[in-house]
């Protein structure tokens, strides 16, 4: 603290304030971060992490009330207003507050279709961009709305036919019998893409095809060792049809990877309790979060 204090002090920094107040939000003396951060946008207003911290302040760590869906709401509509160029992450973070908006006042109705308009208003601003269109078509499938969902993805992949994020989204989602025809499509598209190369390999683990999804999944994690989320799939594979020794040797290479990125990956690491664990027990969490969502897919 001393020493982000004479920082903030001699060599202030947009990002020595986003430490500065992360370090409070971690002790819990939430108004102290939320104090740092508007010190921080009076200095840096165009960087987007600030605006970001103060929204999941407000709307993760304080009491679920009005009050703070309010304050949340004002830091995203800050933050979108002053990063126009840098604002994805900020439109699906609005979003995802409005869907839940009844969590704080259950006076509130319509928290998908206020969503739904703020991410058709983000992909004006932003067109052509696969992280927005994917979450368009997860807010339709949380929703219960599967038909809109497959129209957006049809229309996201005229948008954008290249991505791997939303191709390997496709194959993950698409119904059984279509799998095979969308993931020969996708590595047409994108032979090299370490996302559609593991729901490839995803593909066959549920066909019980252990050795071709074990080539498939150890060709991920070659394409790309900083990618966490293959390195999850492929431990989460290894642990239900692997031995002890596979298992713990995906883990102790992926602990030398020491990966940074990744969709899940990131989630689970950047969660408040989870930022001073080691790779090895993060692994293990994204795993276990794989490994569920998987059992909710089969439920489903």
């Amino acid at each position: 603290r001393v020493l982000l204090q004479r920082a903030r002090e001699r060599a202030p920094s947009a990002r020595v304030y986003m430490k500065s107040a992360l370090l409070e939000r971690e002790n819990k003396h939430y108004n102290d971060a939320l104090n740092l951060i508007e010190e921080g946008i009076l200095k840096y207003s165009n960087f987007p992490k600030l605006y970001m911290m103060g929204g999941q302040i407000c709307s993760e760590d304080l009491a679920r009330d009005k009050q703070n869906l309010e304050l949340a709401r004002k830091f995203y509509q800050r933050g979108l207003q002053s990063c126009p160029s840098d604002s994805v992450t900020l439109w699906i973070l609005a979003s995802r507050l409005e869907e839940q908006a009844g969590e704080f006042d259950s006076s509130l109705r319509g928290g998908v279709t206020k969503a739904r308009s703020l991410l058709e208003l983000s992909r004006l601003k932003n067109p052509k961009n696969p992280e927005l269109w994917v979450e368009a078509i997860r807010l339709e499938r949380r929703a219960g709305n599967d038909k809109l969902a497959v129209t957006l993805m049809a229309r996201a992949l005229q948008e954008c036919p290249t991505s791997g994020l939303l191709l390997a989204e496709n194959i993950s989602t698409a119904p059984r019998v279509e799998q095979k025809s969308k993931s020969a499509d996708a590595i047409k598209k994108c032979p090299d893409d370490p996302r559609v190369i593991a729901a490839v390999a995803s593909l066959f683990a549920s066909e019980r095809k252990h050795e071709k999804a074990r080539k498939w999944f150890e060709r991920a994690v070659v394409l790309d060792p900083d990618l966490g989320d293959s390195w999850a799939r492929y431990y989460a594979f290894e642990s239900e049809s692997g031995s002890t020794v596979q298992k713990e040797r995906v883990k102790e290479r992926c602990i030398a990877a020491e990966p940074k990125h990744g969709e899940l990956w990131c989630s689970v690491m950047k969660q408040m309790e989870n930022r001073q664990i080691s790779i090895g027990d993060g692994l293990e969490l994204v795993a276990k979060k794989i490994q569920e969502q998987k059992e909710l897919a089969t439920v489903g």
